[in-house]
């Protein structure tokens, strides 16, 4: 089961490092525990966002992918 989305950002067209850095700014602006999802058509970023997450206390919780989109889910940690 999917977690409560609180905000949902489309960083479709981007290129990395630009869907890492969207993803940051937003997080800062949600709650610890908050759910972010972010939608993507880069393929580095399903290996920059996991990373980021792990280098800043967030939790990455998957992604899911349909054609070119592939949709991240991010918990704000503290």
């Amino acid at each position: 089961m999917e977690p409560e989305i609180t905000l949902e950002i489309d960083a479709e067209g981007l290129l990395c490092p630009l869907p890492v850095l969207r993803a940051r700014k937003k997080l800062l602006a949600l709650r610890p525990g908050e759910v972010l999802a972010i939608r993507t058509t880069d393929a580095m970023a399903q290996i920059d966002l996991p990373h980021f997450c792990a280098q800043s206390g967030h939790a990455y919780l998957g992604a899911t992918t349909s054609g070119s989109v592939t949709r991240h889910l991010l918990r704000r940690g503290l």
